[in-house]
């Protein structure tokens, strides 16, 4: 549970003087016109591919190898099958910062029915169940990998604006919180370098098309899946003394986890933990010797998640040892591999990357609106130990006319993973790539002559 910090101070001084060197060479209104003709000639098409033809996590091998050939035709040196499909695609341009972009791949196994032209009708196996099921980008992935093409384009278009190395990855199963990880378990920075800034964006349903949304702090979850099981001794239900009953034990459990988040979480500290499943015993008259809970556990910065997963541990194994149960008998907490720590921006590059896309784009075109719900992210598998500074940032995908509908009382937006889910993809995808090359020639802009 250790993570290792970097010193604030350090940081924010190095992002100052970083600073100095600006993307003033970067004509923004050139800028919006090469994406806006990339986007007709090229990434719409790109888009529609994409979205009709999704596959699911893990299994993405005709996305990943046509993700691969754009960015081998964009210049890149590229890599394949990186954590099974994941992509690593390298641009080395002189001296300068190391900087990584990364763009999901994975689709849901959800059958589309948003009505486009263009809807998905792809069918995979199931890795997980094995069966044939009808598969869906409904989480915008379609946007992200499209975005990461233009983005390729650009900045290939434009090396004698920038320094320095820009990696752009194609990550694999971000949908079942494993693809990040399974890519860092493949010597990601081994292999190719370990960055010293990192960026992603997700596209957003309730923002409109082409807004861009970065906060400090949290824009989503740490999520960790935990299981406790509950050991007792059997005995017949009409002679609770002859046994130590684990449904009871359990359900103690259940109560005193509650107060992790209620009396030991400062007040303004958020944090969830929500016991989704309660399995015990067999009949009406029989006392069990095992029972098992499994729990969703959400927050917000990485003190907050040791606290609650020491705490889970904790109250667990001392329950049991005051119910009277032998050491070899405590309740077992076993952590899921699934788990994923917050995502957490670091507080002077959004304030850096802010100003730029301000000054860029307008500032009615930016925002900062903090989260509302506890939704996950494998993003930090990348950024987290060791730590990198990151910004993760969100592009708006509903179209004004849907969302100023739905502002005055009318259709609710539709959510991510929805089976009506759909995405403007014009502005979504030119604004997420503009967005993107402005924060990488900041990032990495090459000195004036």
């Amino acid at each position: 549970m250790k993570i290792k910090q970097v010193s604030h101070l350090a940081l924010a001084l190095s992002l100052t003087l970083s600073g100095c060197l600006s993307y003033a060479n970067l004509n923004k209104d050139d800028l919006a016109t090469a994406i806006q003709q990339d986007y007709d000639k090229r990434l719409g098409k790109l888009f529609t591919h994409f979205h009709r033809n999704p596959e699911l996590s893990f299994i993405e091998f005709k996305t990943a190898k046509k993700l691969a050939n754009e960015l081998r035709s964009s210049g890149f040196d590229v890599s394949e099958k990186v954590g099974g499909t994941g992509i690593v695609a390298i641009l080395k341009n002189g001296d300068g910062p190391l900087v990584m972009m990364r763009g999901d791949m994975d689709a849901l196994p959800i059958e589309e029915k948003s009505g486009l032209v263009y809807a998905s009708k792809a069918t995979q196996t199931d890795p997980i169940t094995g069966k044939q099921v009808p598969v869906m980008h409904a989480c915008g992935h379609d946007v992200h990998i499209t975005s990461l093409i233009g983005t390729a384009r650009q900045m290939s278009a434009r090396m004698d604006q920038w320094s320095g190395t820009l990696m752009l990855i194609g990550q694999p199963a971000e949908e079942r919180i494993r693809g990040a990880k399974a890519m860092m378990d493949d010597n990601l920075w081994e292999r190719f370098g370990q960055p010293d800034y990192a960026l992603a964006f997700h596209v957003a349903a309730g923002l409109p098309a082409g807004l861009v949304n970065v906060q400090e702090g949290s824009p989503f979850a740490g999520s960790d899946s935990v299981d406790i099981i509950v050991h007792g001794v059997g005995a017949h239900g009409a002679s609770p003394h002859a046994g130590k009953d684990p449904i009871l034990l359990a359900s103690q459990i259940v109560v005193a986890l509650q107060t992790l988040v209620s009396r030991e979480l400062p007040p303004r500290e958020p944090g969830v933990i929500t016991v989704g499943s309660f399995h015990g015993g067999s009949k009406h008259n029989i006392i069990p010797d095992r029972a098992h809970l499994q729990l969703t556990v959400r927050n917000t910065n990485l003190e907050t998640r040791e606290t609650l997963l020491k705490g889970i541990k904790r109250i667990a194994e001392n329950m049991g040892r005051a119910a009277g149960l032998p050491e070899d008998k405590l309740p077992e907490v076993i952590y899921s591999k699934s788990s994923t720590p917050p995502t957490v921006n670091n507080s002077p590059m959004v304030r850096r990357l802010k100003a730029v896309w301000q000054n860029a784009l307008g500032e009615d075109q930016v925002v900062s609106l903090g989260s509302q719900g506890m939704g996950a992210e494998d993003f930090p598998y990348f950024t987290t130990d060791p730590a990198i500074p990151s910004v993760y940032f969100a592009i708006g995908g509903t179209s004004m006319a849907d969302y100023q509908a739905a502002s005055s009382g009318g259709p609710p937006i539709l959510s991510h993973h929805s089976p009506l889910f759909k995405i403007e993809p014009e502005p979504a995808v030119t604004r997420g790539v503009q967005a993107t090359v402005l924060a990488l020639m900041e990032l990495m802009s090459a000195t004036s002559p």
